[in-house]
């Protein structure tokens, strides 16, 4: 037969009431306690089930992951960190696809949230970056964390873990001019995406420190896809510039623009990268698909996403005070499709 908690709490010899507070990692139990509930537990292979425990109780031991995006590698690492959080901490997660754009998505995710009765949310651009869908968010006695991108929280309004793509930008964007190139041009991610105007000041400040004149017509609007890099590459590339006004480099907003733009470069007989250096950003498996291998900036997207739901879980079980954690800065990653001018 299934174990049940009153067969780990007399095995252990304690109450009901403390197997319950160490499965929910309750921080007031003593340690000594808490291991031999953890070895029962182990033991007998007691699975507590967490639907029935939301239902039974007033406290909600599940948050939800909100999200508005087609880069699917990304959504899976972030789908991964989350999980991991609520496995250790004993929280159940709701995913919520859906698309931010539209008219009624507040009334769809508060519906959302009502029905589910969940006690958090973990929300990613463009959500984590649209105001007043939070405050609706916080409205309904629902704790919130957001991911944004920048080196500090725009607002007070949640916890925010925060990335700096800025810095990461100008440390890829050194990394070509350092190589020799100065007419690098720029194939920019959604205009909306705080990551796309962040990553292009990275890249504006690179140009400015090493004294490199802006020529805004290196600079092509597009959004997160492997499309948008094709075009801008074309767009770039053009046999109809001057070819003394070409750029040597490309820095694309994210690695599925990066595998574009390398894979219009190849229509266009230009070799990578002794003709034309490229680079991305985020360090997802676009990046280590393509041939040669992406240079980028490496964004660990499942340790963001772990952390943003540690500190979720944290905040609903009001241990500890709001606060922003550490800002992560990706790191820059080397590979072949870079190289000297």
């Amino acid at each position: 037969m299934k174990a049940t908690i009153n067969d780990v709490a007399k095995h252990a010899g304690v109450s009901i009431k403390t197997v319950s507070r160490v499965i929910n990692n309750e921080p007031s139990v003593r340690q000594v306690t808490r291991d031999k509930v953890q070895e029962a537990v182990s033991e007998l292979n007691y699975q507590p089930n967490l639907s029935a425990r939301n239902l039974a109780g007033t406290k909600s031991f599940s948050i939800a992951y909100v999200y508005d995006n087609p880069n699917a590698y990304y959504v899976i690492d972030m789908q991964e960190g989350i999980l991991s959080a609520c496995k250790e901490q004993g929280f159940e997660l709701l995913i919520h696809p859906c698309d931010s754009k539209k008219e009624d998505i507040t009334d769809e995710v508060t519906s959302m949230l009502k029905h589910s009765r969940t006690a958090g949310l973990v929300l990613t651009p463009p959500f984590s970056e649209m105001p007043d869908f939070v405050n609706r968010m916080l409205a309904l006695d629902v704790k919130v964390v957001r991911i944004m991108s920048g080196d500090e929280a725009p607002d007070q309004l949640t916890p925010c873990v925060m990335v700096n793509d800025r810095e990461a930008a100008q440390t890829i964007t050194q990394h070509l001019i350092d190589n020799g190139h100065s007419k690098i041009g720029f194939i920019a991610g959604d205009a909306e995406h705080m990551s796309t105007i962040e990553r292009y000041k990275g890249y504006r400040r690179a140009l400015k420190a090493n004294d490199i004149e802006f020529d805004k017509q290196l600079v092509i609007e597009g959004d997160y896809s492997f499309e948008s890099g094709v075009q801008g590459a074309k767009n770039l590339m053009s046999d109809e510039k001057d070819k003394d006004k070409l750029p040597t480099a490309i820095f694309s907003c994210n690695d599925e623009i990066a595998a574009g733009a390398l894979f219009a470069a190849r229509l266009m007989d230009i070799s990578i990268p002794e003709q034309l250096s490229i680079v991305g950003f985020e360090n997802s498996p676009f990046s280590r698909q393509t041939w040669p291998k992406l240079t980028t900036a490496d964004q660990p997207n499942t340790e963001i996403a772990r952390d943003a739901a540690s500190l979720l879980i944290t905040q609903i079980r009001k241990q500890e005070s709001k606060k922003t954690l550490s800002q992560y800065v990706p790191q820059l990653v080397v590979r072949d499709s870079t190289t000297k001018q």
